[in-house]
Parts: structure tokens; C-alpha cells; sequence
């Protein structure tokens, strides 16, 4: 194994050491005997989130009745809990990097020495397998499959770090790219809150003529169409096997090829001149329910190409309407009430159950031509920005994810 990592700052060039981790943690006595804490201040070690408070992060305090002789964790301590997860099935090491707080008996608390910035500890043993390879000989399973380490025997590995000075400048890496990581992740969620907020606004509600919110230059009430007056049914079979590529209608993703969606086609060839052909652009209900789709999807084939899907779908081709506005009016839930009225979930909890002559009767609220492009070219720069952002925070997980690899000496 070599004693340096792949990727390095410039001015550093002395091998890294292997030591015990003892050598840069040692174990914390301080309990919460002055009572000084109270269970609002008993702390939580989260995989994904660190250490956190726990009402805060799981909104209860899961504390027993005293709290007397939970250990203190102040702010730049080291805590080990032996709680397994999927991922790190010995447990993890996380740095409080909040305010101090307490945790139960079952944690184990450290205090950094001089050798160690704190922070680096957590970053070192955030790569999955470095973690579970140094305390896997460590721990011995107990007959209720409970971890067998004391505080101090989980000291008793050895972990190769560098010099302090070049561990401050790696945890000053790990910490940008955790904030442009949190940034992204947090501007995704503003725009997919006010996207949500927005469907609820930009579109008629409770029978009412006009939404809550308009573009400006709009006035007017809004026309209430049938969907069987701006769509028709396709009802046109694969005969002859011209298309085999077969589309599913997924709640999450939209419509993707199944091959995408279950790295093959669960279709049987034999079956599918029986199947509807549905072009770009076609509308897709799926009656399966869940907990987003409560009365099941409705999505529209943007994938620029044909394919076909199952008769269990029902699938339409709009006309006299802006698909975009359409496809954003199904994303919405004011066509919920309708379903709901007039069908039922029928014999199968997980399908929605309706007829084609009724689910056509849908009452569509339609503004003029110019105000649907306006919504829907609203609705498409959200989800642009959505992606934007999901796709720069996937960059940078990646991009952390090198760093742990390549930052670190590995073994050969």
C-alpha cells in the first residue's frame, strides 16, 4: 500500500503515517453530572447528517428519564455509535460540528489531541469501506446482533494520516464542497416548493373560472372543455410488429422506455400487436396508484420517438390545446376530485378504476392560446432550474466521492 494518496496539494510531499487511532483521539470522561443539559440537548449521529439535535432532526426526544450521566459532546468532539446501518453495518464516526450538547451511554466520546484537526477524522472515515475495514476487527457481534467494542478499543486501529497542518487544508476541500452540495440540494427544493406552490395558483381551483394567480395582461374567465373535445382516444394497435420498444408510465419519472426503467422489457413479444402505438407528444394514464398518484399519472411522451404500450393504459393524443399547458395542468391535483367522483379504486387496492366514456367527460379549464404558452413556458424554466440544480449537487456527490477515493492512500 502506498503511504501517499493519488491526489495532493502542492507543498506536501512527506509520506503519511500509520498509527493507532489513539494516537489522535483519546477518550472523553465529562458527563452531564451539574446537569447542565437537558433532554432538549441530547444529540442523534445521523449517516447522512452528522450529529444533530435530536427533537430538531426527528422531532422527539428519545431520552430516558435521567440524563445525568449522558456523555457531553462539546462542539469539535468525536462520536462513535455502534447503531449498524445498511451501509456501515459496525457503525460510524461523525464530528459535532454544532453546538454542544449530550449523548446517551451507548455513544462513545472523543477529544481530538494535538495531532488532530477533528473534522478530518469525520472526513476520513466518510468513505464507506475505510470505515467498516478498520472497525470490522474491532467488534464482535453479541447473541442479539449488538456491536461488543468498548471506547477504548475502538482506539485500537491503525489509520494512516498526514501532519495537521496538511489535514486543515483538507477539510477546508471537504467543507466548500459540502456547502456548494447543501446550496444546490437547498435551491432545488425552493424551486420544487415554489413549483408545487405554483400548481396550486396558476390553475383554477374548487369549480372557480379564474386561478388565484395571472400573468399580467390576462383577464377574463377561463373556458371549461371535456377532455374528449380536445383529445381523442388512440386506440390504433401494433399490428404487424411495427414497433417493439414498449413505453411504461412511471409517477416519478414520466414516461421512459422500459428498458430504461427495468434494464429490460418485461413485455413478451408475442403480445405486442396487441399493444397501442403511442407517438411523441401522446398523452398516458396509468391506473396504478400510489402515494404520489393517487388516482394514478397522467403523463405526456416527451422522448421523441414511438414506441407502444400496454391496453391496460389509456392513451390519448391532444388537439385545440398547448400540450405543455396540458402536461402542467396533470401535474396538478385539481382533476383529482373528478377521478375520485366518478371511479373508484375497483378490485386491486393499487389500481384506479374508471371507464374511457367517463374519464373523457373530465371538465379541462382552458385560458386563451397565449396565456397556456405562458404557463407552460413558466412551468419548463422551473423544471429547468430543478434539473440544473439536482444535476450540479449529483456533480459535486460525485466529485466528493473522487476525493475520498483519490485524497487518501489507498490499499494496493
Amino acid at each position: 500500500m502506498s503511504n501517499t494518496p493519488k491526489v495532493r496539494f502542492k507543498g506536501f510531499g512527506e509520506e503519511w503515517e500509520w498509527r493507532r487511532l489513539s494516537a489522535y483521539l483519546t477518550v472523553s470522561t465529562l458527563k452531564n453530572r451539574d446537569k447542565v443539559y437537558g433532554k432538549e440537548d441530547v444529540l442523534s449521529v445521523s449517516g447522512d447528517y452528522g450529529i444533530v439535535n435530536q427533537i430538531e432532526f426527528q422531532g422527539r426526544s428519545f431520552a430516558g428519564e435521567s440524563v445525568i450521566n449522558y456523555g457531553v459532546v462539546e462542539t469539535g468532539d468525536v462520536v462513535y455509535t455502534k447503531s449498524p446501518l445498511k451501509s456501515n453495518p459496525y457503525g460510524i464516526i461523525k464530528t459535532n460540528k454544532g453546538n454542544a450538547g449530550i449523548v446517551s451511554t451507548l455513544y462513545a466520546v472523543y477529544k481530538p489531541t494535538a495531532l488532530t484537526d477533528p473534522y478530518f477524522v469525520q472526513i476520513y472515515f466518510e468513505q464507506d469501506a475505510r470505515m467498516n475495514n478498520y472497525m470490522h476487527p474491532l467488534v464482535n457481534k453479541g447473541a442479539k446482533n449488538d456491536m461488543k467494542v468498548s471506547a477504548v478499543n475502538a482506539l485500537k486501529g491503525d489509520v494512516i494520516f498526514p501532519g495537521i497542518i496538511e489535514q486543515n487544508k483538507i477539510v477546508k476541500c471537504f467543507e466548500k464542497i459540502d456547502y456548494l452540495i447543501i446550496l444546490h440540494q437547498k435551491k432545488c427544493d425552493e424551486t420544487k416548493e415554489l413549483k408545487k406552490y405554483m400548481l396550486k395558483k396558476l390553475f383554477p381551483q374548487n369549480g372557480k373560472k379564474v386561478p388565484e394567480i395571472r400573468f399580467a395582461g390576462f383577464t377574463g374567465d377561463w373556458e371549461q372543455k371535456k377532455l374528449g373535445e380536445i383529445a381523442d382516444k388512440v386506440t390504433e394497435k401494433n399490428i404487424g410488429l411495427q414497433y417493439i420498444e414498449t413505453f411504461t408510465n412511471s409517477a416519478e419519472f414520466g414516461i421512459i422506455s422500459q428498458r430504461d426503467f427495468f434494464d429490460h422489457d418485461i413485455s413478451k413479444m408475442g403480445s405486442l400487436d396487441g399493444y397501442y402505438i403511442i407517438r411523441n407528444d401522446d398523452f398516458v394514464y396509468n391506473p396504478r396508484i400510489s402515494v404520489s398518484a393517487p388516482v394514478g399519472p397522467i403523463n405526456r411522451n416527451k422522448l421523441g420517438r414511438t414506441g407502444v404500450m400496454s391496453p391496460l393504459y389509456t392513451v390519448f393524443r391532444p388537439h385545440d390545446i398547448d400540450a405543455t399547458y396540458l402536461e402542467y395542468f396533470f401535474k396538478c391535483a385539481c382533476w383529482h376530485s373528478f377521478m375520485i367522483f366518478y371511479g373508484d379504486s375497483g378490485v386491486r387496492s393499487d389500481r384506479f378504476s374508471i371507464k374511457d366514456s367517463v374519464f373523457f367527460q373530465m371538465p379541462i379549464p382552458i385560458p386563451c392560446i397565449e396565456e397556456q404558452i405562458e404557463i407552460g413556458i413558466f412551468f419548463t424554466n422551473l423544471d429547468h432550474l430543478i434539473t440544473l440544480h439536482q444535476r450540479k449537487c449529483n456533480e459535486l456527490k460525485d466529485l466528493k466521492k473522487f476525493m475520498l477515493q483519490n485524497m487518501f492512500p489507498q490499499k494496493g
